[in-house]
C-alpha cells in the first residue's frame, strides 16, 4: 500500500486526474478532453455535464493505470479553469444553461454601459479587476437575465452560482459542499479581495441573490469529503485553487518578487507581491494568490487570451500541423523572423491592453511568404505577449524581474522559450516537470495533511530542466519588438475604428 495525493485539473480543452507521491513526483496521469461549443461569434461555452464526466473517467483511469486503491490517496486537490460561469439547480443538480466560459465576449457591451456609467473605478478598488466580459460577475448576470425564469428561480433560492472548482467539489459530495477558496473567488468581480467576503454593493450593481454563492475558504484547507459518487472510500478533499495561481505555487513562487508565465490555453504571467496588494497603473490585475498557513498571498497577473490555442489554431483550422508538437519543426524552416507577425486576438486582447473588439490577423505578408513563416509567427506571438506582460509588471513592481519561471505544455517547444529569453532580455527557467498547475494543487492538499511538512520541502522537490539565456544582441531585440509593436497598433487602431 502507497500513500498519495490526487490533482483533479479541469482545465479549458480536459479534465486530467495526476496522483503524486512523496517526492512530489507524478506517477499517474489521465486525461479526457470535452467538447468545446461556439453557438456565436464571440460566444464560447461548455458543456458542465460534460466536465464533470470526464473528471469521473479520469480519476478512474488514473488509478487503474497504477492498479491503486482509493484507499491509498490520502487527500484530493483541486484546480480549475477560472471565471467559467456554472449556475445550476440546487434541488435536482442539473445546470439552467451551458458553463459560459472565461474567453467568451457576450457581455463586453454591457462592460461598456458600466464604464460609461462611472463604476470602473469602484469595482478595480473593491476587486482588484478591470471591468471585462473576461470575468464571472457579468457572465451570471447573463444567465439570470436570459434564461427563462432563472431570475426568479435564484431570487427563490434554488439556484446555486460557482466556477469550474465549485462544480467538480459539489458533485463529488453529492450536493453535500458548496465551496471555493479565495483565488478563484478572486477572479468573479463580485468578491472584496481586502476585506476577503462577497461584496455587497457589487451584488446589487450586477442583481447577484447572494444565496447562489459559495462559501469562501483558504486555499489549503479541509473543504469537504467524497461521496461514494466516485470513491469508494471517502477522501478528503484539503486543496483547492485557480489555475494561474495553482502553477504559481507549484513552480514554488513563495517569496516576493518570484514571476511565473503559464503557457496554455490562455497564457498567464503572475508575480508574487507578498501580503498585501498592489494595484497596477499598467492594465495588470490584483489578485489573491492563495490562502495557505493563516495568511492570503498576493499576486500581479496579466492574461492574454490565445497562446497554447493559437498553436490549436494551426493544428484544428487551417490544418498547417497535425501535431501541436509538429510547429518546432515547421518553424525551424521559416524563411524569415521578424517580418511576419501573428497577432492572435480571436477573442480580443487581454493584458495589457485590454480590447474586447480587436481580432486576430497576420501582418508583413510578402508574396514569397509561406506556411512555415505562420507558424514560426504564431510561436514568436507567445514570446512577444511575454515581453508585453513582463514591461508592464516592472513598471508597478519595486524591483524589475530579472529571471522568469515558465511552465505549460507549449513550454516543450524549445525554439519557442529561447525566443522568449531573447525577446525578453532575461533568463528564463524551464522545470523538468512543465505540469506545474497539477503539482500546485497536490502541494497545497498534502500541505493541509502533513502529507508534506512546509513550503521548505516543496522547494526541494522542484527539479530544473533548463535555464534559457538571451542569445541575440540589444538591436536586434529593439527591432523585432518594435516590429510587434507596430501590428499591435494596427489592430488596435482597426478596433477603435469599427
Amino acid at each position: 500500500m502507497g500513500e498519495y495525493i490526487m490533482t483533479i485539473d479541469a482545465g479549458t480543452a480536459s479534465v486530467r486526474a495526476v496522483i503524486y507521491n512523496r517526492k512530489g513526483e507524478c506517477v499517474s496521469i489521465a486525461a479526457q478532453e470535452f467538447e468545446q461549443h461556439y453557438p456565436q461569434n464571440g460566444w464560447i461555452e461548455h458543456d458542465a455535464n460534460d466536465i464533470w464526466a470526464a473528471a469521473c473517467a479520469v480519476i478512474k483511469r488514473s488509478l487503474q493505470q497504477k492498479g491503486l486503491n482509493d484507499s491509498e490517496i490520502k487527500a484530493i486537490g483541486v484546480t480549475n479553469q477560472r471565471e467559467t460561469v456554472v449556475v445550476w439547480d440546487k434541488n435536482d443538480g442539473k445546470p439552467i444553461y451551458h458553463a459560459i466560459v472565461w474567453g467568451d465576449r457576450r457581455t463586453a457591451d454591457y462592460c461598456e454601459e458600466l464604464r460609461r456609467a462611472g463604476h470602473e473605478n469602484m469595482i478595480k478598488q473593491k476587486t482588484g479587476l478591470v471591468l471585462d466580459a473576461y470575468f464571472s460577475g457579468t457572465k451570471i448576470k447573463w444567465i439570470l437575465d436570459n434564461v427563462d425564469g432563472a431570475r426568479s428561480r435564484a431570487e427563490k433560492g434554488d439556484l446555486l452560482f460557482s466556477n469550474i472548482d465549485g462544480w467538480i467539489i459539489w458533485n463529488l459530495t453529492k450536493g453535500s459542499a458548496h465551496v471555493t477558496d479565495y483565488s478563484n473567488a478572486s477572479r468573479t468581480l463580485i468578491y472584496n479581495i481586502s476585506e476577503l467576503k462577497w461584496d455587497k454593493d457589487l451584488l446589487k450593481l450586477f442583481t447577484i441573490p447572494e444565496s447562489m454563492l459559495p462559501q469562501v475558504l483558504p486555499s489549503s484547507g479541509h473543504f469537504a469529503n467524497t461521496s461514494s459518487t466516485v470513491f469508494s472510500t471517502p477522501i478528503p478533499i484539503e486543496g483547492c485553487i485557480g489555475d494561474q495561481q495553482s502553477a504559481t505555487f507549484g513552480q514554488c513562487c513563495f517569496q516576493e518578487g518570484f514571476s511565473k508565465f503559464t503557457y496554455g490555453t490562455a497564457g498567464t504571467m503572475t508575480v508574487n507581491t507578498g501580503g498585501a496588494p498592489i494595484v497596477s497603473k499598467n492594465g495588470m490585475l490584483t489578485t489573491i494568490g492563495w490562502g495557505y498557513g493563516g495568511k492570503v498571498q498576493y499576486l500581479l497577473e496579466g492574461t492574454v487570451y490565445n497562446a497554447g490555442s493559437t498553436i490549436q489554431w494551426l493544428r484544428d483550422e487551417m490544418k498547417f500541423v497535425e501535431e501541436s508538437r509538429d510547429s518546432e519543426y515547421f518553424a525551424l524552416k521559416a524563411k524569415t523572423v521578424g517580418q511576419v507577425y501573428l497577432i492572435p486576438a480571436f477573442s480580443g486582447f487581454g493584458a495589457p491592453y485590454w480590447d474586447s473588439y480587436a481580432r486576430a490577423a497576420i501582418l508583413g505578408l510578402s508574396r514569397g511568404s509561406e506556411k512555415n513563416d505562420v507558424i514560426r509567427a504564431a510561436l514568436d506571438s507567445l514570446a512577444y505577449q511575454t515581453r508585453d506582460m513582463l514591461d508592464a509588471m516592472n513598471e508597478d513592481l519595486p524591483k524589475p524581474i530579472h529571471l522568469l519561471r515558465v511552465d505549460g505544455g507549449a513550454c516543450k517547444n524549445t525554439l519557442m522559450v529561447q525566443f522568449i529569453a531573447d525577446v525578453t532580455g532575461i533568463d528564463v527557467e524551464r522545470p523538468s516537470d512543465v505540469e506545474t498547475t497539477a503539482a500546485g494543487a497536490a502541494y497545497l492538499a498534502g500541505l493541509s495533511i502533513g502529507f508534506w511538512k512546509d513550503l521548505d520541502e516543496i522547494t526541494g522537490l522542484r527539479k530544473v530542466d533548463k535555464v534559457f539565456v538571451p542569445e541575440i544582441s540589444a538591436d536586434r531585440r529593439a527591432e523585432l519588438y518594435g516590429g510587434w509593436k507596430r501590428a499591435v497598433n494596427s489592430i488596435l487602431s482597426w478596433s477603435k475604428n469599427k
